[in-house]
């Protein structure tokens, strides 16, 4: 049987024979390494191999693991200039042959860069991906939520406000140990939150080079991925969250730009990066910089607290990720406290 989080194809076959006849039977499941959050998996079929994802097993956070919001995301942007896999099937929490939500989408062929520096590519593809990244986050931020059918994808008043909160609580009912710099810095995010400018667009929540795949022969952006953190927000909120990737060190796991000679490698900076942004949408460039930024270390140090803790629990999809995730959480923490001191990347 493996680990609480398999399945097995004998659970599905007779469920996908009703809800999802078009695909065939399924032949068999692989696990897929990444996931993290919600186990993933390559689903054999008759007619094909598509992909699966799913709602880990075991007690889960409240307002976690919404693989239903992931499904409802991506089927809204379907045809839309944000490049995302064909919806199949989506399985809810009371229907679903595993009791827990899952949904079946297309598989999209392509590259996935797992490290920003691609040393797959040179110099001038390199900055082609760069600049397709940019382009796919002004497009999304660009979509007209009531259009697609999200206009009530998210609650309304201040993102950053309701999202610190939020974090906050989680990061405290999740906290396997005591972190006086990420107090510091909640305390920090509450003290300097800016106000409401009305600014209100579909985010993703986990916008950064990893969670995409690129064309087998150009850099062009083939789907995006990862939705489950999407919601109706302030755009800012994925900007500086990719932007946290120039900051990140390079090595250690954390897969960030930090160190590196990125002009040599042909990678915008942080600032021209922001610009081509902010001129696609013609938009200002953003006022109170450094609270986004630490605003994006703060959330994302949370999120990786849950799956320590889940890992703690026992239901981790990858414990050994969770350990290396653990690590992490006190380095974002303190890069966090950098930023709100005036360091620059």
């Amino acid at each position: 049987m493996g680990s609480s989080n398999d399945i097995q194809v004998d659970d599905l076959a007779p469920y996908l024979a009703d809800a999802a006849p078009e695909i065939g039977a399924p032949l068999s499941l692989e696990k897929f390494a990444t996931g993290q959050s919600n186990p993933t998996y390559k689903l054999h079929c008759e007619t094909g191999t598509y992909v699966l994802r799913a709602k880990p097993a075991g007690t889960l956070l409240k307002s976690a693991h919404q693989v239903d919001r992931e499904h409802r995301v991506m089927d809204a942007l379907q045809g839309s200039d944000v490049p995302v896999p064909r919806m199949i099937h989506l399985a809810t929490d009371d229907a679903s042959p595993l009791a827990r939500a899952f949904f079946i989408m297309e598989m999209v062929a392509g590259r996935i860069f797992w490290d920003p520096a691609t040393s797959e590519v040179g110099k001038s593809e390199r900055a082609a991906i760069y600049d397709e990244m940019n382009r796919a986050l002004a497009a999304l931020h660009d979509v007209d939520v009531e259009a697609v059918g999200l206009g009530d994808f998210g609650k309304p008043g201040n993102y950053f406000a309701r999202q610190t909160d939020r974090w906050s609580r989680q990061y405290v009912a999740s906290k396997v140990a005591d972190n006086a710099d990420m107090d510091r810095l909640m305390a920090w995010l509450e003290a300097h939150m800016p106000a409401d400018d009305g600014q209100v667009s579909l985010v993703h929540g986990d916008y950064r080079l990893d969670n995409m795949i690129f064309a087998p022969d150009s850099p062009t952006v083939v789907a995006v991925l990862d939705w489950e953190l999407s919601t109706l927000g302030h755009p800012l909120a994925d900007l500086a969250y990719q932007c946290m990737q120039w900051r990140l060190p390079h090595q250690g796991g954390m897969r960030g730009l930090g160190g590196l000679d990125r002009a040599a490698l042909g990678i915008p900076s942080e600032q021209d990066y922001v610009a081509s942004y902010c001129a696609r949408r013609g938009i200002a460039a953003p006022d109170n910089w450094p609270f986004y930024l630490a605003f994006c270390f703060f959330r994302l140090a949370a999120i990786l607290e849950g799956v320590v803790r889940r890992a703690h629990d026992g239901n981790a999809s990858n414990p050994e990720t969770a350990k290396t995730y653990a690590a992490a959480i006190p380095l974002l923490a303190r890069a966090a406290g950098d930023i709100i001191s005036g360091k620059t990347a």
